[in-house]
């Protein structure tokens, strides 16, 4: 017997990525010590403990976005998501987290639905969030008070809220760069790396 496949649409897969999008920002700001491990509790999600992060205005924060991402990608115009990791001081960018995402066009503009188990989605998703919980091996420690951000970028037609302001690429220069796995809706792919900012020791 295989593993039964379950119809995947359109508004299902956003409610996925964009959740899992969610989930995968706490998860980082936990590993990387953005904020202390006393305001982060214990959930479970995807067949394992992750974290969350209880800080009232984080969390705003998180859902507010979260939301925004899951309507972007019900229209079909999310095509990346990046959290930013840089120094309070000095506001330079140590980290960024690229979730790339590309959307079956036949979903979006036919309506057409896809098939893939939920069991497959989520170990699609497990494997992620394993590499996140293993990131803090290779990358390099913070020494700094940091603080994040999230950029998103949409296609030129989506409707972009008030809320919402631009910025620029917030790059690293000649950064190292690690590719994680990706994550198969079938409707959506999203293909994650991480690219931080690396001392040369002297």
């Amino acid at each position: 017997m295989g593993t039964a496949r379950d119809v995947i649409t359109l508004k299902g897969s956003a409610a996925i990525v964009s959740e899992f999008l969610c989930y995968a920002v706490n998860s980082i700001l936990f590993q990387r010590g953005i904020y202390p491990s006393e305001e982060f509790s214990r959930v479970k999600k995807y067949g394992m403990t992750l974290l969350i992060c209880q800080q009232e205005n984080v969390k705003a924060f998180i859902e507010t976005i979260t939301a925004q991402l899951s309507n972007w990608l019900e229209a079909g115009n999310l095509e990346r998501a990046v959290l930013v990791i840089a120094s309070i001081s000095t506001k330079e960018v140590l980290e960024r987290w690229n979730f790339t995402i590309e959307t079956d066009t036949d979903a979006v503009h036919k309506g057409v639905t896809k098939e893939k188990s939920d069991k497959e989605i989520m170990n699609d998703i497990q494997a992620i969030m394993r590499q996140i919980a293993s990131s803090v091996t290779f990358l390099p420690n913070l020494e700094e008070a940091c603080t994040f951000d999230l950029l998103a970028y949409t296609s030129v037609d989506s409707k972009v809220p008030p809320t919402w302001g631009d910025s620029d690429a917030r790059l690293i220069h000649n950064p190292q760069i690690v590719k994680l796995r990706s994550v198969d809706t079938k409707v959506h792919q999203v293909e994650a790396l991480v690219a931080y900012k690396f001392n040369e020791e002297v």
